[in-house]
């Protein structure tokens, strides 16, 4: 298998929003996103997939090795095979590879956040990066679409963090700040034992709006001119933004199960943008 193949099967298989708006770039662009989304998921798969802390480290660190040595010209894993020859073009720098394995290597070392501060410093890492990066890729021609594209990807964590607090509560992660927590009166018992109630429901009600907020200020940050070529962002931010209403009308029912839109949704959402610009 080609490491073109690889990070094409890798992409398709994780069922992710992203793949969506992937579809409609052309394909030198389109080859540069797929390998860095699927660098991204090889990544965070070791978090979720890796049971031993102390073996998921490792791997971490082999990773962070492999940045190394792919910047300097030896790629041996074929998602940095397909990658590297994308990097000069779409200014792909190590230090954002390096951002997202550090805000993974965060996932195991820390299952708390105090407050929004810091729970968007890991939001910083594992999203507003990646958030950069793909603005690069699609074509983003100002200096202000950077800020753009990192709020719209605090946003998307923050969707993320909603829709998943059951399954991140069965690891034993709660990824909602301790002192919202505390101001709904929330016990983090009740979060991993997957206990609703009207205090938890506010509690989320609370995130959503949080959501929503950096929604509006990404879309407010997009620079005029780069509008056309971010249009695969904005693709992307009409799947999360349609979850997230979705989540909202079932009522926060996220501590039993994953919220989902449907491929053919997913599909549908991301061709409204493209062929009518409508988010």
């Amino acid at each position: 298998m080609s490491p073109e193949q690889y990070v094409q099967d890798k992409a398709a298989a994780s069922g992710s929003s992203f793949y969506y708006a992937f579809l409609f770039l052309p394909p030198p662009r389109r080859a540069a996103i797929t390998a860095f989304y699927a660098f991204c998921r090889e990544v965070d798969d070791v978090v979720d997939e890796v049971s031993d802390p102390g073996v998921a480290q490792t791997k971490l660190a082999w990773w962070a090795q492999e940045v190394g040595k792919a910047y300097a010209g030896s790629p041996t894993h074929p998602v940095m095979q397909a990658l590297m020859p994308h990097t000069s073009a779409f200014g792909i720098e190590s230090r954002h590879l390096l951002a997202v394995i550090e805000g993974c290597r965060m996932d195991l070392e820390q299952t708390r956040y105090l407050d929004w501060p810091g729970l968007e410093r890991y939001c910083h890492l594992v999203a507003g990066i990646v958030g950069e990066v793909a603005a690069r890729i699609f074509g983003q021609t100002d200096a202000a679409t950077t800020q753009y594209a990192h709020t719209l990807g605090l946003a998307f964590q923050l969707t993320n963090i909603i829709r998943d607090v059951g399954e991140d509560a069965m690891r034993g992660r709660i990824y909602l700040p301790v002192n919202a927590l505390q101001s709904f009166d929330v016990k983090a018992h009740e979060v991993l034992s997957r206990q609703y109630s009207p205090r938890f429901s506010a509690l989320m009600k609370a995130q959503a709006e949080r959501a929503h907020a950096l929604y509006e200020q990404a879309f407010a940050l997009l620079p005029a001119a780069d509008r056309r070529s971010q249009k695969p962002g904005l693709m992307m931010a009409s799947i999360y933004r349609t979850l997230l209403r979705e989540i909202e009308r079932n009522d926060f029912q996220v501590l039993h199960q994953r919220i989902s839109l449907t491929p053919l949704r997913k599909f549908w959402l991301a061709w409204k943008v493209q062929a009518l610009g409508r988010f």
